[in-house]
């Protein structure tokens, strides 16, 4: 029923004509909600009717391939047929038979599929005419450029390519915001250069973290001057690039928006998978924490003798937290690829994910089952004769009575009921 076209256009209305504030922004944000979910509902149904398509394809193709092979076979004679097997049993003999290297296509000479077109169509209505009064192509590039990544410029190439002059200029003033944000990179790097000292260049590292100078395009040229120092032979400058890039990608993922986000960039740096487990052990092992909010509850609990939540052991990063920002970056960048042999980021995501989930094993043990957890809440929420027994033994201790030992205590029985627990009907 939220999918049909009626009442998401009722829905839409209602929140355009609604004159209070907050339920004109609430309606919004569900509509647009829907909206989204609706379209990643799309792209999965068109992402699995293309793979189905192409093992279609691919089996058409072996068969074709074995009924040619069969054709071919029947035509040879006895001796061809003796010969051919002899060359087939001697192949399998040796391990290392060399079998045809099938050509790696690389990042852009990959096919734009339509559920990747269908992906992009949002930012194309953001970026694409007719805009508002003052705004224009460039000033577009520079609100949106964070959100053009090397799939979205496939994009754009694509339909310049087919004759679009809008996507042409967006490209157009894509280079040349690129190249105006390269030139301040490289003033911002002769700036730390220019410092002399390894310790001063870390700071001025910091300071242009902090005045939001370190970009893309920073990082991109420290790693370009490294590369080129190490290919000339440097490896002393080589190295301290490395390590000022490192630096700079530090302070940058500080100005992510959560911890959860800084933890994926870090370990989608790292190539080893040993390393990558010692970063997830250090983020979901639990602290102490030395700092406790003053909020009400944590003031009630410390009367009561508690502890606050805020002063229990606590991990840096919650392996649930991690785990569903794998996911929420898998359905909005998954498709995104590189060139080198560590695939698109969807497996490298999913790698991680397995990762985290080994050491979150290691960690806290393995997690329960529903049913587990289900017999858990039934044990804790009950108690046992032997513990009322020991409670009735305590109190007797102390003087008094457990209620349910004291024939006399009519106050405390059930309305309704008499002393022997029988209901009682009429007077």
């Amino acid at each position: 029923r939220c999918g049909d076209s009626e009442w998401l256009d009722w829905l839409k209305n209602k929140g355009e004509k609604s004159k209070d504030p907050e339920e004109r922004i609430a309606l919004k944000d569900l509509y647009e909600m829907i909206v989204d979910v609706q379209k990643k509902m799309e792209l999965s149904r068109l992402a699995e009717e293309r793979k189905a398509k192409e093992a279609e394809e691919a089996e058409a193709a072996r068969l074709a391939a074995a009924e040619a092979d069969a054709a071919a076979g029947r035509k040879l004679t006895n001796a061809e047929v003796l010969k051919k097997a002899g060359a087939i049993d001697t192949a399998s003999t040796y391990e290392g038979v060399e079998q045809p290297e099938k050509k790696k296509v690389n990042f852009y000479e990959s096919e734009l599929t339509p559920e990747i077109r269908l992906s992009y169509e949002d930012i194309l209505k953001k970026v694409l005419p007719p805009y508002q009064a003052g705004e224009s192509t460039a000033s577009i590039v520079y609100n949106y450029y964070d959100q053009f990544d090397a799939q979205f410029v496939k994009v754009l190439d694509e339909r310049a390519t087919n004759g679009d002059a809008d996507s042409k200029a967006i490209l157009e003033a894509l280079a040349q915001e690129q190249q105006k944000r390269l030139s301040t990179a490289t003033e911002s790097l002769k700036s730390v250069l220019s410092m002399g000292d390894p310790g001063r260049m870390m700071g001025a590292i910091v300071k242009l973290a902090r005045e939001g100078k370190v970009d893309e395009p920073f990082l991109l040229l420290l790693e370009a001057n490294a590369t080129q120092a190490r290919d000339a032979g440097a490896y002393g400058p080589a190295e301290l690039m490395d390590k000022l890039r490192a630096r700079a990608n530090e302070e940058k993922d500080k100005q992510a928006s959560s911890k959860e986000i800084v933890l994926i960039r870090k370990l989608l740096r790292e190539d080893s998978s040993a390393e990558r487990e010692k970063i997830l052990e250090d983020a979901f092992t639990p602290r102490e924490q030395f700092l406790v909010a003053g909020t009400p509850e944590n003031a009630q609990k410390a009367l009561d003798g508690e502890v606050p939540d805020e002063q229990k052991p606590m991990p840096d990063v919650p392996p649930p937290d991690f785990i569903n920002a794998c996911k929420a970056v898998m359905l909005n960048f998954g498709n995104l690829e590189t060139d080198d042999d560590r695939g698109d980021l969807s497996t490298r995501i999913k790698t991680i994910a397995s990762e985290a989930e080994v050491v979150t094993t290691r960690i806290y043990g393995k997690g329960m089952t529903l049913r587990e957890q289900q017999d858990r809440a039934w044990k804790e929420q009950t108690t046992s004769i032997f513990d009322l027994e020991r409670m009735e033994i305590e109190a007797e201790r102390m003087g008094e009575t457990a209620p349910w030992a004291n024939p006399d205590a009519d106050d405390d029985i059930i309305p309704g009921f008499d002393a022997s627990g029988k209901m009682k009907i009429g007077g």
